[in-house]
């Protein structure tokens, strides 16, 4: 896949919904499992890495760390289009929808449509350590920020010309897809100190040298930060830690 390009995938229509139990759940879960992946990969209590280990996921987080990068400017303006149409849906769809609130979900449906595949998504199976991890977080938002926002449309759209009930059954649905659209944001908002705490973790400076500074994590983890990219408000039952 050329790089910067959006996945063949998108844009497909009938995606199912997320399914209904548990979203936020497994959400919280997944975040919470590749950050227990960063944090344990290379623990002395569980194993030690060899010279050979070591190199390949310094190797790794510098490749990831590049893709990073490289998305940065999109994932940009994605969260800025989010957080233009955000606290207009997240405590749920009013029941009047106005066009300026039309407009703005589906500036931010096409900004999360844009958002390229980093190079190391190409070979995520193949990504180990805290690489694999980061790599995990970033993949969740692609997908639940794309995912989320066209449904979030789709679903306006159907509520402004269908039938009262049409209406009714689609505006039922249709916050499993505002949580979703949180919660990709709330993975994202994990990568910038997960990265952090992965460079320490491989040696920092002295191990990396000019290959990833420390002024090049810190740019990165200041983007992809709670600040940088979290959703606010926090719609009913999110969770605020992280």
């Amino acid at each position: 896949m050329p790089a910067g390009g959006a996945r063949a995938r998108r844009g497909q229509p009938g995606t199912p919904p997320l399914a209904p139990i548990g979203r936020r759940a497994v959400a919280r879960l997944t975040a919470l499992g590749a950050l227990a992946l960063i944090a344990g990969c290379g623990s002395s209590a569980s194993h030690s890495p060899s010279g050979r280990e070591l190199a390949l996921e310094r190797a790794q987080l510098v490749q990831v760390s590049d893709g990073l990068r490289s998305a940065e400017g999109a994932v940009k303006r994605e969260v800025a289009a989010s957080r233009g149409a955000w606290p207009q849906i997240a405590w749920g769809l009013p029941q009047a929808l106005p066009g300026a609130l039309q407009r703005a979900v589906s500036t931010a449906a096409t900004s999360a449509q844009a958002l390229p595949e980093p190079g190391f998504m190409t070979d995520a199976s193949k990504l180990t350590g805290p690489a694999a991890g980061i790599a995990g977080l970033y993949e969740n938002y692609e997908r639940l920020a794309e995912r989320g926002w066209k449904l979030t449309e789709t679903t306006i759209h159907a509520i402004v010309s269908a039938t009262p009930a049409v209406a009714s059954f689609e505006r039922g649905n249709s916050s499993l897809y505002i949580d979703a659209i949180y919660d990709a944001h709330f993975d994202l908002s994990l990568v910038g100190k997960s990265l952090t705490s992965a460079y320490q973790q491989l040696g920092g400076t002295r191990a990396f040298g000019a290959r990833l500074t420390q002024s090049d994590v810190g740019a990165l983890a200041a983007t992809y930060s709670i600040p940088g990219v979290r959703l606010a408000p926090h719609p009913t039952g999110a969770a605020k830690e992280g």
